[in-house]
């Protein structure tokens, strides 16, 4: 299929269908799905790897909470929020979680656009009013890998147990368990499957 794929899923059905019928007036874009809820967004994200995904933060199950296991099952599906929330909360951890984007509902169609064309060529995009609204440092990378977590990690990614960690690197399983958690952070991941996805792509 030539063209930006698209799926849109947000739990109201007027807002969802307007965003639809703009965005297919548009030459290159291709709505190849729609949904209402986080199960429908993992399922859409499965079935037909759009090139973008976007995704209201309030709906069942809730938007944020699906980033996570989007990105994991399709990488290069571009998870972009779209949403009135405008709270820096959310967005931050969006972006934790793996989203490539964040726009506040209210937004044109030419923005919208814009917004979809930034994230596919692998570019962050944020409304200026949310990155007004944000302190720099929530929006930078978290700090590198220490040598030891790189280690620890590197060990989870060949699928070995904190325990058999700890027995590999003659350390308390305790100490890996705090390594671990600076790993999660660190990656922006919620779990160590994700952790060690994150590594090998090189996040």
């Amino acid at each position: 299929m030539t063209g930006i794929t698209i799926a849109i899923v947000d739990d109201h059905p007027l807002f969802r269908e307007g965003v639809t019928r703009t965005l297919s007036e548009i030459e290159d874009f291709v709505v190849v799905g729609e949904g209402a809820s986080a199960d429908d967004a993992v399922a859409l994200g499965a079935s037909h790897m759009p090139d973008v995904l976007l995704l209201d933060v309030s709906m069942p199950g809730g938007g944020i909470e699906a980033i996570s296991e989007i990105v994991v099952r399709n990488p290069q599906t571009k998870v972009l929020m779209l949403t009135a929330s405008e709270d820096v909360d959310a967005l931050i951890a969006a972006l934790r979680r793996g989203a490539a984007g964040y726009v506040v509902k209210g937004v044109g169609s030419r923005g919208l656009a814009e917004a979809i064309r930034t994230v596919v060529a692998g570019s962050r995009y944020i409304s200026p009013t949310m990155r007004a609204k944000a302190e720099k440092s929530l929006l930078d990378r978290p700090a590198p890998m220490t040598r030891r977590e790189t280690e620890v990690i590197e060990l989870v990614a060949e699928g070995l147990t904190n325990k058999h960690i700890a027995r590999r690197l003659d350390l308390q399983e305790k100490t890996i368990k705090h390594h671990m958690t600076e790993i999660l952070s660190k990656l922006g991941a919620s779990n160590r499957t994700e952790a060690a996805i994150r590594w090998r792509q090189g996040a």
